[in-house]
């Protein structure tokens, strides 16, 4: 039985990408598995799958890479996935001494924006320089790359073109998928925010458009469902401010739900929205909570990023626009409250593109073979 080992620094050991997806995948096709986290705290078994995870996040690089090592050295396993440099590069000596395949598994921008936010110019170029040397190296270590989406191929994939590689998007498992198709209530309607509540993730567009639609029309009852929190104390703030500012008659917050019931949480709503803002790294990412709009059957508002294009081409369930364009926005809305016939007509493609081209159903087996190539080619 082959053994795969799943290396994390910055997820946790339950991340629905690592755990509920590529995890159970290989479970079920007869590997064992065992998932290591520098996120959070546990040891045990969940699902049939291994987990030996503990909180040294905020420890030094020399005590994460030792914990990766020992974890590593103890399970021995036939293939490494990891998915941070430094859990690549932890491992560098096990994998060309025991010559087992090393598959890093690119799924955010290396260096993120967030990474180089707390430094000041110039000295965020050479950091940015230096992540950027890390990356490669990383590549370098690694044997076969997965990227989780297109757009994020560039630079591994350009310089380390003759390397196995595979586009394993993030499509979710229908079983973990709620489906609520709605029919709009006259005179009424429910916008839904969620995720992390920042100026970044386009919490004051989201409220900006909707200033905007009940200013036109005064009698609609206008309902604001977020489902998420704010992680940094500036952010806070900043949406305190905003709820202040524009003083909504109808606001419900709720806090962040767990993967399972993800789709259940905002099974209500009407429209669901993700008006992050157009920078450099948000315009080549393809965000996944998109997929499970889809599969509930909710019709969408997306800012228009490169990555969904790419991905995509146009929306049959929704529409891309410029996040700071609540005037624009606004008409999308009021156009299905006075089409009713052309929202149910988004939601029903929304969910009938998730089921025939979107899930992990369809893509979960291509996954399992390439991990069984890179161990046996």
């Amino acid at each position: 039985m082959p053994k795969v080992l799943f290396l994390t620094t910055s997820h946790s050991y339950n991340d629905d990408r690592i755990f509920y997806h590529q995890a159970k995948a290989l479970r079920d096709n007869g590997f064992e598995v065992k998932i290591c986290s520098l996120y959070a705290e546990y040891k045990g078994f969940m699902d049939g799958i291994e987990v030996e995870s503990f909180a040294v996040l905020e420890e030094s690089i020399d005590t994460k890479m030792e914990t990766f090592r020992k974890v590593c050295s103890a399970y021995r396993p036939d293939c490494i996935i990891g998915s941070e440099p430094l859990a690549i590069a932890a491992v560098k000596k096990f994998v060309k001494e025991y010559k087992i395949s090393c598959i890093y598994d690119i799924t955010e921008w290396y260096p993120s924006m967030s990474m180089l936010q707390k430094y000041r110019f110039p000295v965020k170029i050479f950091q940015a320089l230096k992540f950027s040397l890390i990356q490669l190296y990383a590549g370098f270590l690694s044997t076969h790359f997965i990227f989780g989406e297109t757009t994020k191929k560039f630079p591994l994939a350009y310089f380390f073109g003759f390397k196995k590689q595979m586009i394993l998007p993030y499509y979710p498992d229908p079983v973990y998928i709620h489906e609520n198709i709605k029919e709009l209530t006259p005179g009424s309607i429910t916008l839904c925010y969620t995720g992390q509540i920042s100026k970044d993730k386009g919490i004051e567009n989201f409220f900006r458009a909707i200033d905007r639609l009940r200013k036109k029309l005064l009698a609609l009852h206008i309902r604001i469902l977020i489902i998420g929190s704010t992680v940094q104390e500036s952010d806070k703030l900043y949406f305190s401010s905003l709820l202040q500012k524009y003083a909504f008659d109808d606001v419900e917050i709720r806090k962040p739900t767990n993967f399972e019931t993800f789709t259940k949480a905002f099974a209500e709503a009407d429209l669901c929205f993700d008006l992050r803002e157009i920078n450099f790294e948000n315009n080549h990412s393809l965000p996944i909570k998109l997929f499970y709009f889809m599969g509930a059957g909710k019709p969408v508002i997306y800012s228009d990023l490169k990555g969904i294009r790419k991905h995509m081409g146009k929306l049959s369930f929704g529409s891309l626009a410029d996040p700071h364009d609540a005037e624009a926005i606004s008409d999308i809305i009021i156009n299905y409250i006075r089409n009713p016939e052309l929202y149910q007509s988004h939601a029903l493609n929304a969910q009938k593109e998730f089921k025939g081209k979107y899930n992990w159903e369809i893509i979960k087996d291509i996954f399992v073979d390439f991990v069984k190539k890179s161990i046996d080619p």
